[in-house]
């Protein structure tokens, strides 16, 4: 692994907790709640708003990310022109973040990717701090890297790339200065 990943990998021991939250039968659990899509996007959006309600406060979540780190993505929508925030979990990479693009191993890519391919400029809010990126699809070295991080925290997205046909694009979000 190179320098510029600096992910904080947790310890392999886990609590009980974690473990439940991190398992690949709690994975399908969620992918199956992706189908019912209008619920899944309520959660989303609620998810998103307690997060900003909270100044960024709230770090981690264990229903959507098994206790990753979150962020809260804000694009701007491709057909809508509207702002859409959803929470996702990242990983450290350089100075900005990597996110996957998951959707709980929909075979439909999630809203905020489809925005971000239109529109690559959005706002993260992490670290109680709100900043402006720019997302990019990562290379295939840096994805492979970063998808063994991403797997190793949470085993469950292992299970999402099972779940679907289509390639689960790892995405760069890095800031503009």
């Amino acid at each position: 692994m190179t320098d510029q990943f600096s992910t904080n990998l947790q310890p392999a021991r886990l609590t009980a907790s974690e473990r439940f939250w991190r398992n690949r039968v709690f994975a399908r659990i969620r992918h199956h709640l992706t189908s019912l899509r209008r619920s899944s996007a309520f959660l989303t959006r609620t998810h998103a708003a307690a997060i900003r309600l909270s100044g960024g406060r709230i770090r981690r979540s264990f229903l959507f990310t098994g206790g990753m780190p979150i962020l809260v993505l804000t694009t701007v929508g491709r057909r809508s022109g509207e702002r859409r925030s959803t929470p996702v979990g990242y990983l450290r990479y350089g100075d900005g973040f990597a996110v996957l693009a998951s959707n709980a191993g929909s075979d439909r890519a999630p809203a905020w990717w489809l925005n971000l391919q239109a529109q690559p400029i959005a706002e993260v809010l992490v670290d109680r701090a709100t900043r402006t990126v720019k997302a990019r699809r990562a290379d295939r070295d840096d994805h492979a890297a970063l998808w063994s991080d991403f797997a190793r925290l949470n085993p469950g997205f292992d299970e999402y790339r099972r779940l679907t046909e289509r390639t689960l694009p790892v995405v760069l979000l890095e800031p503009i200065d």
